[in-house]
């Protein structure tokens, strides 16, 4: 079955992986900068996707993905998004932690449109190998 969402990743593509916490006061400018990264990466050749969550203690975690290591490197590079991360360092994190992760293997599962939840009969969750992606 084709999804877009589960056909998005591929194998070779790069991950990176920014946890962080803020300031107890980072000050202004935080959302309207973090707004206009999120739009700059998006716009850069080889983006794939981007998702942010924040924990229940805060913590922070942003996934970017890009189709390979060059197209990573010129997002890591690219002069505004260096001066935003100057900034972030000067005035809005209390600290952060970053991986960059090479893609080895990327699966998915997606339940037929047709199909409910109830319909393997049973109240366990089904551990076959597709749904374990």
């Amino acid at each position: 079955m084709t999804d877009p969402d589960v056909d998005l990743f591929a194998p070779g593509q790069i991950v990176t992986v920014f946890r962080s916490r803020l300031r107890d006061d980072p000050g202004p400018g935080y959302g309207p900068t973090a707004d206009e990264m999120e739009r700059l990466g998006r716009s850069m050749p080889g983006f794939v996707d981007f998702k942010s969550f924040t924990a229940d203690d805060g913590e922070r975690l942003a996934l970017t993905t890009f189709a390979d290591a060059e197209s990573q490197r010129a997002w890591r590079t690219q002069v505004d998004h260096q001066a935003a991360q100057q900034a972030g360092r000067d005035h809005w994190y209390a600290r952060y932690t970053l991986q960059v992760c090479e893609c080895r293997s990327a699966r998915g599962f997606v339940r037929p449109a047709n199909e409910s939840d109830e319909s393997t009969g049973s109240d366990e969750p089904d551990t076959s190998e597709t749904a374990r992606g």
